[in-house]
Order: structure tokens, then C-alpha cells, then sequence
């Protein structure tokens, strides 16, 4: 970070006293505070904080993309060249081709009308003079380069065919199309699991010093900024609080809040449900196929199958927790269970067998099971307030409630996960990634279920936050008797909040078993893989030592 200097020859991007604002109904917030910022041409600088400190606002800023009621002011300057108050039509000379920016929720940014490669293809289009074929061509190169399984398949599927985690990687292909200056990353491994993170990490690093390109990696997650960063900047409320050399900050940080950031992580061991607890929820052989695209009038005849005869039993105040690595499964599976994806095999809730019930029998069950979204921007509407999103379900559930009564519960919901009662009266644009997690969180807990399957519930979240939420997640376990099914690639947390833990791979179950074995002594090599990564050794040693 720099002072008040002026322009440097070596800076790719110079910010100066850039300040962030929003006006809302609540009067006006102010997100950035005055900031200075350095990025010099070929290094990777990483910005962290928690949710809402205003590390995504002001790389917004940057690429002219607030939301309508945000405003910006000060100086952002990349080579030179001032971006702050251009027209979008001369910003766009630089956006998508010397900037550009891999956005923290893919599902949101990816047209769901049109199949990924067209997106890929429409990028490059727009900023070189490519044919259709060559642009096609290298959109494929992009694909492969960014580890999407079958290539030659995936550039045809919609985004909603795709995982968390490929369609995040899709976003990092639309984001090196054109060989950038500078990478503005967005939290760019959040919904990755820990193997390709390393994949994905290698990869911008390999790019970075062929093409020179600099880097500035926003980011919760300090186990990534360690191994890929050379300088940090630490933000807290909207303002910077320390800044420094990546080694010197993780080693002699001297600001408590940065101490904080470093020592916090999810701790503890939850305790197991009683022995005689009732089994609330059952899959037996649950098996999701999806229809291919391609030849006459359709997929002639075939098929994928996404999770393949993968069983599950939950009892009363368990968790068991389901890894693996992103298009595992594991989210279709959790899915499916629900009744929320058409699925063979026999699910049943509370012995009841669910699997042959119809839309309109499952309603009055919809209250008892709830789910909560890997994407929470793609699942909060932006046309309703938090108090009308997180009230969504009393309204179906318990329609009995004044309108008055459910403003109230709105605000106690909110307040049990960690955010002010005040924010009912805003829009989820105005959150960071953490905060409507938290709303999302709200809504499903809301209506006190039996079971709720986590669908990477803390992936937005910072190691701080993601805490809190483990250690919410528990009392409210403690205090309803709630099961839940808990999906993630972070294995950090399913260790903390899991009983027993299913490992996925490619649509069936590798291994399962309790938490503690799975971690210590795994059978599985896949399972020593990611238990190995995940704590961060070179999982090839941990598999030797193991074998």
C-alpha cells in the first residue's frame, strides 16, 4: 500500500481516497472509507477481511458495477488511465480485456439460457477479432486448462448442468479468454473443494508469470494467501488496517484484528446424538440420471448418472456430513433425498415413505425439511426485502401470523445468526457474500425444522464467521433435536459439526464412516487425498506413509 504518493511507473492499479457509499432506507452506508491501494505490474496482492469488511465494494468500484444505489468517489487509476466516473462504453475498453474479474457466485453471473461455451466464445468475440470456430476452439483450450472434466461435452451445458465448482471455473476461463493485465479474483476458490483449489492456484500462477499478469486476490481464507500472495492488505470495516509483505504479516502481525483473522477457525468436537435417537431420515439406493443432449430429437436414449445407488440414514440430533470433490454428487444427492430432484430408490421421513409422493403431498412436509443453498445471491430474490425473504416460508407454513408477528420473528431469526434485526428492511445486493449466507441461513431455521441439508453453507463465509456459524449450527441442533446433512468441501468444518462423514466420488461412495476414523485412519487412497490436502501436506506423502 502506498500513501498519498503520486503515479508510479510500476503500478498496474492505483487507488487513492476511494470511498464507497450506498443509500438505503435505513439512511446511507458507507462501505469503503478512504482507502489507498497499490498493485504493481506482476504481483499478486491479497485483501482480506471478514464479510462486509469492503473488499469486494471497492474492487466493484473499480470495475464501474455497483449496484445502482452505491456510489463511488476518489480515484482509481490503472496505468494511468482514471476509471472512477467513466461512461461504460470507454470503461468497457478496459473491462474484459486489460481487467477483468472472477466474481465470488458463478450461478449469478452465468446467462442460464445459454450453454457455457457460448458464453466463453461471446467474451473472447467481444475484445479480439475471432471467428467463431477459432473463438470456439479456444474456449475449449480454456476449459481443459481450467480442469472441466470432459471438455468436449461440458462447452455445450448450461450452467445449471454444471457444480458449484465447474461453474466457478467456467467463470475463470471467461476471466483469462483475453490474457488480462490484471486478475481481480473475487474469493476465486470459494467453491472449489481442496484439491482443486491447489489446481486452480497452480494454474493462475503458471498464467501469471507467462503473461506477466498481476493479481489481486480478495479473499476469507489466509491458508490461501499464505501459499500464493507476496503482499496482504487487511481490511476491517471498510478501511485498511494493516498492510505488509504476506510472510511479515502471517508472522509479526501487529494489528489485534489481523492477530484475530489468523488464530480463527472452526475448533471443537460435536457431541454424538443419544444412542436410542430415532432415525428421522432414510435413502436407500438412491440413484439421479440425467438425460444427454445430442442426436435425434433429444439424447437418444442416454444417460448420466450423477449418483449411483448411494444410501443415507440420519437420526434425531446427528449430523452426517457428505465430502467430495466438486460434480461428486454430492449435491444432486442431497438433492434427491429431499424430494427436490427426481430420483430412484426409497426415501423415507420418519418412516413414512416419501419416495412416490407427489408436489402436492410433500407440501405439508416442506416445514419438517429444509435446505439451505450453496449460492445464497442466486437463492434470495433481489426484488424482496430480507424481512419478506426470510418470511417467505411462515407465509406458506404458518399463515396464522400477523404480518407484525412475522416482522418480529424475521428480526429474532437474523439476530441468532449474527446479523442486526435492522437489516430487515434492506435488499440482498447490499450484503457481502457472508451476510446473505446468513440471511439464507435465517430463512431455512426460521421455521424450525427436523432436517436440513447444508448445500456448502459456509463456503462465503470467513474462518472468523465460519465459526460462529458451526457453533450456532450446534446449539440450535442442541436446543430442537435438528438432523442435518452437511455437504462441503471443507473438510475443516465437517470435522468440527459431523457424527460421520459419506466420501463421494464420480456418483458413488467411496468410504464412510465416523468422523474421527475417517480423519485419522482412513481406508480410502481418494479419502488419504483429501484429508491430506485439506490439512494442508503433500497428500502423495500421506498416501505413502499410509500404504
Amino acid at each position: 500500500m502506498a500513501g498519498t504518493a503520486g503515479p508510479t511507473a510500476g503500478n498496474v492499479l492505483e487507488i487513492r481516497n476511494l470511498r464507497v457509499a450506498f443509500d438505503t432506507e435505513d439512511g446511507v452506508l458507507e462501505a469503503v472509507k478512504g482507502i489507498d491501494l497499490d498493485v504493481r505490474a506482476g504481483e499478486t496482492i491479497a485483501v482480506v477481511g471478514e464479510s462486509g469488511s469492503g473488499k469486494s465494494q471497492t474492487m466493484m468500484a473499480v470495475m464501474g458495477l455497483l449496484a445502482a444505489n452505491g456510489r463511488a468517489t476518489g480515484s482509481a487509476r490503472y496505468r494511468g488511465a482514471e476509471l472512477i466516473g467513466l461512461a461504460p462504453s470507454k470503461l468497457n475498453q478496459y473491462r474484459g480485456a486489460k481487467i477483468t474479474m472472477i466474481f465470488q457466485e458463478p450461478m449469478t453471473s452465468l446467462d442460464p439460457l445459454y450453454p457455457v461455451g457460448r458464453q466463453i466464445v461471446e467474451v473472447i468475440r467481444e475484445h479480439r477479432k475471432a471467428g467463431a470456430r477459432a473463438a470456439r476452439a479456444r474456449a475449449l483450450e480454456l476449459l481443459t486448462l481450467v480442469g472441466i472434466p470432459e471438455p468436449e461435452r461440458r462447452i455445450d451445458a448450461y450452467p445449471h448442468e454444471l457444480s458449484g465448482g465447474q461453474r466457478q471455473r467456467v467463470m475463470i476461463a471467461m476471466a483469462l479468454a483475453n490474457d488480462p493485465d490484471l486478475l481481480i479474483a473475487d474469493e476465486p476458490t470459494t467453491a472449489l473443494d481442496v484439491t482443486v483449489q491447489a489446481q486452480i492456484l497452480a494454474l493462475l500462477g503458471d498464467l501469471q508469470q507467462r503473461l506477466g499478469m498481476a493479481v489481486l486476490l480478495i479473499t476469507h481464507d489466509l491458508s490461501l494467501v499464505k501459499r500464493f500472495a507476496s503482499r496482504v492488505a487487511v481490511m476491517r470495516r471498510g478501511e485498511v488496517v494493516e498492510t505488509g509483505p504476506a510472510a511479515e504479516v502471517f508472522e509479526t502481525p501487529r494489528h489485534d484484528y489481523t492477530k484475530m483473522l489468523i488464530a480463527s477457525e472452526p475448533r471443537g468436537v460435536k457431541e454424538p446424538p443419544p444412542a436410542e435417537a430415532p432415525t428421522v431420515l432414510e435413502g436407500d439406493r438412491i440413484t439421479v440420471d440425467y438425460a444427454l443432449r445430442g442426436g435425434f430429437m433429444g439424447g437418444g436414449g442416454k444417460s448420466f448418472r450423477a449418483v449411483d445407488e448411494v444410501s443415507i440414514r440420519l437420526r434425531r440430533g446427528e449430523t452426517v456430513g457428505i465430502v467430495g470433490e466438486s460434480g461428486s454428487g454430492k449435491s444432486t444427492f442431497g438433492r434427491a433425498i429431499l424430494r427436490l430432484q427426481p430420483a430412484g430408490g426409497t426415501s423415507r421421513f420418519e418412516s413414512r415413505d416419501i419416495s412416490r409422493l407427489d408436489a402436492r403431498a410433500m407440501r405439508p412436509l416442506r416445514r419438517e425439511m429444509q435446505l439451505v443453498f450453496q449460492d445464497p445471491y442466486g437463492s434470495l430474490s433481489p426484488r424482496l426485502t430480507v424481512a419478506e425473504i426470510v418470511t417467505e416460508g411462515l407465509r406458506i407454513h404458518a399463515s396464522e401470523l400477523s404480518a407484525a408477528d412475522r416482522y418480529r420473528r424475521a428480526g429474532e431469526a437474523l439476530a441468532e445468526v449474527g446479523l442486526d434485526p435492522s437489516a430487515r428492511n434492506r435488499y440482498p445486493h447490499e450484503f457481502s457474500g457472508g451476510q446473505r449466507q446468513r440471511i439464507a441461513i435465517a430463512r431455512a431455521m426460521i421455521l424450525k425444522p427436523k432436517v436440513v441439508v447444508l448445500d456448502e453453507p459456509t463456503s462465503a463465509l470467513d474462518r472468523s464467521v465460519q465459526a460462529q456459524i458451526v457453533e450456532l449450527l450446534r446449539r440450535l441442533q442442541r436446543e430442537h433435536d435438528l438432523a442435518y446433512v452437511f455437504i462441503s468441501h471443507d473438510l475443516g468444518v465437517v470435522r468440527a459439526l459431523s457424527d460421520r462423514i459419506i466420501v463421494m466420488k464420480d456418483g458413488v461412495v467411496v468410504e464412510e464412516g465416523e468422523t474421527r476414523q475417517i480423519f485419522e485412519r482412513p481406508h480410502e487412497t481418494y479419502t488419504r487425498n483429501l484429508v491430506a490436502a485439506a490439512v494442508g501436506r503433500d497428500f502423495h506423502e500421506v498416501t505413502e506413509a499410509a500404504g
